[in-house]
């Protein structure tokens, strides 16, 4: 191992461990390959950023990762029924019996009545993750922070697939087009397939919904290039195997099909945008209706209902890849998603905290993201009729006052007059308009 991934092998020790640590007891535990001068460091830098809080003095001394937001769960992330639940399917798979897909625990389900998330905790995520007014067309927020939700949802999907992408990597492909030497061709098509479905899911916000339709698009290009071309966005028809798990998904294609529409529609239903997240999250991965790419489906597509409601969206940050199979699992042979749920909020919760910072830093122009529809939709008519000039003051006033809220009509008037300003045929891209209509009109001014 290089020093950082010592160092965070560190971290990832106190993180597991409920009762804090000596430094002798770290040390043994790490192992001969670290040493007591370095550790000591680390765990300096580690207090220094409020991961590791330092417990007693001199030789009492001890080390303890500190807890997550509301301090009532252990470091692992996960609750003590949750972890009690892990040790069933911990077992040799051997002594794990063989189990099929349950479609009783499926349709006892019942939208709106059954919930995988407490009342109290649904509160808590729309408490933490709402973001926007209700007259903000769908997709507003996701738009804000566009690029931190492509990298970091690329990357944290795709390496809880075992992808070896850095993060650092993995946003100098998706901005710049830079691939890492000495990465698979497969990584790299796992990302970019990734930018892709993302791109989709935030531009089509204003009209997606959860439906079989929307889920195989996603699948599709999530899959392209990564699976047999008939596979892409099409339900599978052979069986497949879920490695280290007993459970064995439907295989007949009609099945699947039936259970993939079942899914849809039942979570169309669902009126809580988490419910629908974490219900779309739960059962995409459970079904397996594809040949490949069905976990990367079942995540894009839980962040439907947010990406829409303008909510915080849901990237999976820092949720451990072990810890997710072993959630997954859970699922598999269980039905239990207490684990899944646990991972769920503590990474939602984390990823707010994480997107507030980048909008503060980003010191965004709030004004033009919300009405940024209607802004485009007054260039397009400027350009189209031709107004300029004094005409063009008098009509951009008018309708000013007509769809922009007064408190924000200032605003809105300075963002367009920098649009026209700046206008060129690099901008015309969904206007609706043809580069002739666009110099016509710029002669005119």
């Amino acid at each position: 191992m290089n020093s950082l991934e010592k160092k965070t092998a560190v971290l990832k020790l106190l993180t597991s461990k409920f009762q804090p640590l000596a430094l002798s007891e770290i040390l043994f535990k790490l192992g001969d390959d670290y040493t007591e001068r370095t550790v000591r460091r680390w765990l300096s830098e580690f207090i220094q950023d409020g991961l590791v809080e330092k417990i007693g003095q001199k030789r009492a001394t001890k080390y303890q990762a500190i807890k997550t937001l509301n301090n009532s769960q252990p470091a692992s992330h996960f609750s003590m029924v949750s972890l009690s639940i892990l040790q069933q399917i911990h077992r040799p798979i051997y002594e794990r019996m063989p189990v099929a897909y349950n479609e009783k625990w499926f349709n006892s389900y019942q939208p709106n009545k059954t919930y995988y998330l407490t009342l109290d905790t649904r509160t808590k995520l729309q408490q933490a993750g709402i973001r926007a007014k209700k007259e903000d067309p769908a997709g507003t927020y996701a738009h804000q922070i566009f690029n931190r939700l492509l990298i970091d949802l690329s990357y944290n999907s795709s390496r809880l697939e075992g992808n070896t992408y850095s993060l650092l990597d993995t946003k100098r492909l998706l901005l710049e087009g830079t691939s890492a030497a000495d990465k698979l061709d497969e990584e790299k098509i796992m990302i970019l397939n990734h930018k892709e479905a993302i791109r989709y899911l935030v531009d089509s916000a204003p009209s997606i919904d959860v439906s079989t339709q929307t889920i195989c698009t996603l699948h599709y290009l999530l899959a392209d290039g990564l699976v047999e071309a008939k596979y892409a966005g099409k339900v599978r028809d052979h069986a497949v195997r879920i490695s280290g798990s007993t459970y064995m998904p439907f295989e007949d294609p009609n099945q699947l099909r039936h259970s993939l529409n079942n899914i849809a529609k039942k979570a169309a239903m669902i009126e809580d945008p988490y419910e629908q997240s974490i219900f779309l999250l739960i059962h995409l991965s459970y079904l397996q209706a594809f040949a490949d790419v069905n976990k990367r489906t079942a995540r894009l597509s839980a962040n439907i209902s947010l990406v829409t409601k303008n909510y915080v969206p849901q990237s999976f940050n820092e949720v451990e890849r072990d810890d997710y199979t072993s959630a997954m699992i859970a699922i598999y042979e269980l039905q239990d998603v207490r684990p899944l749920t646990d991972l769920y909020v503590f990474s939602y919760l984390r990823t707010c905290q994480a997107y507030d910072a980048t909008i503060k830093a980003m010191g965004f122009d709030e004004v033009r993201v919300r009405y940024r529809q209607q802004r485009r939709e007054l260039l397009r008519h400027l350009i189209l009729k031709n107004i300029t000039g004094t005409a063009m003051n008098e009509y951009i006033s008018s309708q000013v006052h007509q769809l922009i809220s007064s408190t924000e009509q200032e605003q809105f008037i300075e963002d367009l007059l920098e649009d026209i300003k700046e206008m060129d045929v690099s901008r015309i891209a969904g206007l609706g308009i043809t580069i002739e209509q666009l110099n016509h009109w710029l002669k005119s001014r």
